[in-house]
């Protein structure tokens, strides 16, 4: 049993926003991940992009290349025009080691749009499942024959929102999809993450683990806040500083080989990143100790 604990670099510098945090270095970053305890760190918008830079950015806190975000649009493009989209990232991946490839279908979301309330995000008609199941489920194999898994990230202001959207999502995907389980947003999307886990474990092959203030989540919901508002008032916290049970959530993933990554993104000048990536390492090694996972 293996599980490695990564970061993801939103906590200290944001891509959708890249105005919070954007005058912190990647060096800083990096430097405190590694100083928190992390073995490894998922791509952000301020990370080389060439497999030898990036390896030289990261060689000196010894961290591994976890994995990094990839935004599709197979709603409006078939799998062969998604591959080639996405050959320069996949080959990235691939010379970084990364097993993994965070995926997520963005050609409508709302998610970047401060503009836009999340009572806007789309909504899948139930008749375009099944070609949208059958576009990644072409692109997933083909990745894995390249020895990369393509994990589905479920996200808010996007079409994989709701517990009925994963469910559709994981009834119209062939095996070579798996799903990224994502703690944050399965708990502001109206689902028990724990309980995703125990149905979709034998198909679980990342995990983020972010909290929710669950007053924030409810003021969101209530005042018709967009994504980006909601985060930049502290929807989301490290592990151990929201609602989620963790430690239930690890329970149902008896076995699970791969890494878990906190992915907590909020407001850097509201929640100092170091302090939080050590809150919520510690946090997360003793969930996972707990539930029987180290």
């Amino acid at each position: 049993m293996t599980i490695r604990i990564g970061a993801n670099p939103i906590g200290w510098s944001n891509d959708d926003m890249p105005e919070l945090g954007g005058e912190t270095p990647l060096e800083v970053c990096l430097a405190e991940a590694k100083e928190a305890g992390f073995e490894g760190m998922e791509l952000g918008n301020k990370f080389p992009r060439e497999p030898e830079t990036l390896r030289k950015a990261l060689a000196p806190f010894g961290l591994a290349c976890v994995s990094g975000w990839y935004s599709a649009e197979l709603l409006k493009r078939d799998a062969d025009a998604e591959m080639t989209a996405l050959r320069p990232h996949l080959d990235l991946l691939k010379a970084m080691g990364s097993n993994v490839l965070v995926f997520a279908e963005t050609s409508n979301a709302i998610h970047g749009d401060r503009l836009k309330p999340l009572s806007q995000r789309p909504v899948m008609k139930d008749g375009d499942w099944a070609e949208f199941g059958r576009r990644i489920t072409q692109v997933a194999e083909r990745t894995l024959q390249e020895g990369v898994r393509v994990v589905y990230h479920h996200h808010m202001g996007t079409i994989v929102e709701s517990e009925a959207d994963i469910d559709a999502f994981m009834r119209v995907t062939g095996e070579a999809v798996h799903l990224l389980l994502d703690t944050g947003h399965a708990t502001w999307g109206g689902a028990d993450p724990a309980a995703l886990a125990r149905r979709y474990r034998s198909r679980i092959s990342h995990v983020h683990t972010k909290d929710v203030r669950k007053s924030v989540m409810e003021r969101s919901r209530a005042e018709g806040w967009s994504f980006l508002d909601s985060v930049i008032e502290g929807v989301y916290t490290v592990p151990g500083d929201g609602m989620v049970d963790f430690v239930s959530v690890f329970q149902e993933l008896p076995g699970y080989n791969g890494w878990v990554v906190i992915e907590a993104e909020q407001d850097p000048k509201k929640a100092h990143p170091l302090t939080y990536a050590k809150m919520g390492y510690a946090n997360l090694t003793r969930f996972l100790k707990e539930a029987g996972l180290r």
